[in-house]
């Protein structure tokens, strides 16, 4: 049986540096992999995030019109005061 050609040095270290490039294109995809699980993770706080904001922007603005509310209601109870008869001590004792 005849014996396989030898490699030449230079296929070895072709050999060599293909291997070396397979694993620096599994170690790279593998770091891919774990940057876009990253992406993921950050763009689903993002989204959590912005709909919280939304929901206390929304709750600050309902507060903020029933203060307005609050204050006419106020304003108005005011004026009906100002306006009453002040009653003195005298109207407040018991006959």
């Amino acid at each position: 049986m005849p014996r396989p050609p030898r490699r030449s040095r230079f296929e070895l270290e072709l050999s060599r540096t293909v291997d070396n490039l397979r694993t620096k294109v599994c170690l790279l995809n593998r770091e891919l992999e774990n940057r876009q699980g990253v992406v993921g993770r950050l763009e689903l706080l993002l989204r959590e995030r912005l709909e919280r904001i939304d929901s206390l922007n929304s709750k600050l603005e309902q507060l903020r019109e029933q203060n307005r509310r609050l204050d006419q209601e106020n304003e108005h109870l005011a004026e009906m005061i100002q306006f009453e008869p002040q009653l003195d001590a005298a109207m407040l004792t018991p006959k």
